[in-house]
């Protein structure tokens, strides 16, 4: 051995044994820090699981909502395993320059994957590192560049990473061009095409060099990349937090564990309050020990899931990009959640993990325990609270070293729960659920919730209805109607009478707006000969709207009642025109005990229009003026449809809702370019329709004014709450100047397909066009 040989050696094994000891050291305090999290069980069906992950990791279809970054990635993530054998073939080179593996070292095959995957991994790397760049926030909009999903990610761990791999496949290249080159000077029959398939003629710019030159090159390039490796390895050693770097070991473990083994998105239903891992009985709830958490107060009541959520986030901003409070400049970005979560997790763990002894002691005494003697604030920091944070500096909303709460609580109540952030994370993470927990505990623990909240706890405690109106008014909305419509109990004894229960819901029952859905939907119903009946004052909430806020004992009273009237009535195929009432008689109640089949309207409406059962005729200006539902006359020559994000992102209801639309006479269909899974919430989600938007820009005007672009004259919805945030946004408009009153309307698509199904009677004119009248913001009725 050379000189050079021996100084490579010592070197290059001596990193590479620190590395290796403090990634051990590293992945030992993973394993503590998770083991910190409640229990919770994501074992089942372990086929299933890896399918999915298969699926995820192979085919990407996570990543696929941006398909350049998508390709890009998957080449960089392959080249990242296959080019290992590269490195060991690196360690030998130290030794011998013309080493090569065993068995495969030759084999064409490898040595065409190889050099394949070295140039498409340069070629990627270099790519996301351009879009990277085009996408930093000094060239974004939105004060300090908020609109590029990079604001706030920390850029030198980013751009460390980048270059590490960037100079890993250019040694990977230079390496192969030089053995190639080494192969042609002592003439191995190596030097070809076979064997060096795209690397080969680099070779031919080192041909000039002498033997012993070549060998010193390989030994001097291997040597570089072990140590790029390995410098690499101890860095993300030492930073645990680094996501970027540590997501690409423990994406596979998120995956695997994600919510559904099926690989669904873990949407649609909350979880349950659980202790100990097992799922809270309300009715014991007395016996429950004090210190018992119900949500979450602290880091360490998340489930270990969540702490590995929030270590996985690659801090790739897609979350941040889609989230409808961050989008109207409010403080709340999902992905800055996570990180200030993880970052407060891994700070807070050795505090967590010391001995009984060490914490006896006290902060001060023990904060030599911690990486940095100003993060001891940690172990007693407050997890939701107020931060004094500058709304034009969204970042200091987020302190997860101290000395304040680790998060602003206006964070927390920003957001809709519309789930954008869950369906665009490449890696699964459950922010939905993260957020509901901490407001769990903000509101059964601490009694610390927006003011405006109090008044929809109180209505719905007394009243059963987030307005506080008497169960009595709950059938006001059929009253006129050409046609009975049956009660349970009163008109038919048992559902096996009829062809569905119609869930008429508190806004079908009570808000005007939502009443013309409701009336349109029951005369869609009669005109196809679908028997159904309805519950009348025997309905109550369903408790979306307080389970989302955090008040997990009112939903359980709400949802109780409501499915033990249900299955008193045996209800099994249920209609329902609410988006939410959707989600939670679907997704929610069989937690309860309540197993049903349920259908959206628009779904149901479109079985019933491809049974020929309902038959548009109508084209617009041809409407039905003749009848008893207001507003029959709803169709229009342009729509547009806003999906309800409850519809949507949380149950995968795209097509029906659009069918109908697109086979009315004389419509013509405009999307905007936010739909389906990239739809902009309304604003009304997360029990957000009862808390007043005093941060930023109001998300339904935001979402109203993406719909006017279109120059569509109808803006069709499929819940009642966009219909009621929309049509506010509509009157913003009009009080604008942007529009003129009566020139767009916003109506439910049920109502569309009825003004489609009925003609002008007599030939008479045509129904004057709903027009939006100003209302106020909705808000809870005043308790009495």
């Amino acid at each position: 051995m050379t000189a050079l040989q021996i100084v490579a050696v010592v070197v290059c094994l001596g990193v590479t044994a620190v590395a290796v000891a403090l990634l051990v050291k590293t992945v030992n305090h993973f394993l503590a820090t998770f083991r910190l999290g409640q229990p919770e069980d994501r074992g089942d069906d372990k086929g299933a699981r890896t399918r999915t992950l298969l699926r995820e990791f192979l085919g990407h279809t996570r990543m696929s909502r941006l398909p350049v970054v998508a390709v890009a990635h998957w080449f960089t993530m392959v080249s990242f395993g296959v080019l290992f054998f590269t490195l060991l073939n690196a360690f030998g080179q130290l030794f011998q320059p013309e080493f090569v593996l065993p068995v495969i070292g030759h084999f064409f095959l490898y040595e065409w994957v190889t050099d394949f995957f070295a140039f498409a991994g340069f070629i990627s790397i270099v790519l996301l590192m351009a879009i990277r760049q085009k996408n930093h926030p000094r060239s974004a909009a939105g004060e300090d560049g908020r609109r590029s999903r990079f604001f706030g990610s920390t850029w030198w761990q980013a751009y460390y990473v980048e270059l590490t791999i960037l100079g890993v496949t250019l040694c990977i290249g230079l390496l192969r061009a030089l053995e190639w080159t080494l192969a042609r000077k002592t003439g191995t029959g190596m030097d070809t095409a076979l064997h060096f398939p795209l690397t080969g003629w680099i070779g031919n710019f080192f041909t000039g060099l002498s033997v012993g030159a070549i060998e010193n090159l390989i030994v001097v390039i291997a040597a570089i990349k072990i140590l790029i490796s390995f410098a690499w390895m101890i860095t993300i050693a030492l930073q645990p937090t680094m996501g970027v770097a540590w997501h690409r070991f423990l994406a596979f473990f998120n995956i695997f564990f994600k919510r559904h083994a099926d690989g669904r998105t873990s949407l649609g239903e909350l979880q349950p309050i659980k202790v100990g891992g097992e799922v809270l009985d309300f009715e014991q709830v007395e016996d429950l020990d004090e210190d018992a958490a119900l949500g979450v107060g602290k880091v360490e009541d998340f489930t270990w899931k969540g702490l590995l959520d929030f270590t996985t986030c690659t801090e790739c901003g897609r979350c941040q990009s889609q989230c409808p409070a961050w989008n109207t400049d409010k403080p709340l970005s999902p992905k800055l959640l996570v990180m200030a979560l993880r970052d407060h997790a891994h700070a807070k763990s050795p505090w967590l993990l010391a001995s009984e002894e060490v914490r006896a002691a006290g902060i001060d005494a023990a904060a030599d325990n911690f990486s940095d003697a100003t993060k001891g604030a940690v172990a007693t920091e407050q997890l939701v609270g107020e931060t004094g944070y500058d709304i034009r500096h969204p970042l200091t909303a987020y302190n997860p070293h101290g000395p304040d709460a680790v998060i602003d609580e206006d964070v927390l109540w920003s957001c809709t729960t519309c789930g954008a952030c869950v369906e665009q994370c490449p890696v699964d993470i459950e922010h939905v659920d993260a957020i509901v927990d901490m407001r769990r505990y903000k509101n059964l623990i601490e009694s610390a919730f927006p003011s405006e909240l109090n008044g929809l706890f109180k209505n719905l405690e007394k009243n059963s209805n987030p307005w506080g109106l008497a169960p009595r008014l709950r059938m006001d909305w059929a009253k006129d109607l050409p046609f009975e419509v049956k009660q349970v109990g009163q008109d038919v004894e048992s559902l096996d009478e009829v062809d569905y229960l119609f869930w008429v819901g508190c806004a079908g029952a009570y808000e005007d707006r939502a009443k013309k859905t409701t009336r349109a939907v029951a005369e869609l119903l009669d005109t196809a000969g679908v028997s159904f009946a309805v519950l009348g004052d025997g309905e109550a909430c369903t408790g979306d709207s307080a389970r989302r806020a955090g008040n997990e004992f009112l939903f359980q009273m709400l949802a109780q009642q409501n499915v033990e009237t249900l299955n008193e009535v045996g209800a099994t195929k249920i209609v329902v025109t609410c988006a939410h009432c959707f989600n939670t008689i679907k997704n929610e109640y069989p937690q309860l005990g309540g197993q049903y089949e349920v259908l959206h309207h628009t779904q149901l409406l479109n079985r019933l229009v491809r049974e020929k059962r309902l038959t548009p005729v109508a084209r617009p200006g041809e409407a039905a003026s003749a009848g008893t539902l207001t507003g029959a006359a709803s169709t229009g020559a342009k729509v547009t449809y806003h999906d309800p994000c409850y519809l949507g992102r949380h149950n995968q209801v795209y097509a029906p809702p659009r069918e109908l639309l697109q086979i009315l006479p004389g419509v013509e269909y405009a999307e905007m370019e936010r739909s389906k899974e990239k739809s902009f919430c309304c604003g009304a989600g997360g029990a957000r329709m009862w808390m007043e938007e005093k941060l930023g820009t109001r998300i339904n005007n935001n979402r109203t004014e993406e719909a006017l672009a279109t120059g569509a004259d109808r803006i069709a919805v499929g819940c009642p709450f966009c219909k009621v945030m929309l049509t506010d946004g509509l009157n913003a408009a009009v009080q604008d100047g942007k529009k003129a009153e009566g020139e767009v309307e916003v109506v439910d698509v049920a109502q569309m397909l009825l003004a489609a199904v009925r003609r002008s009677d007599g030939g008479g004119e045509p129904a004057e066009a709903e027009t939006p009248q100003p209302q106020p913001d909705p808000e809870p009725a005043p308790v009495a």
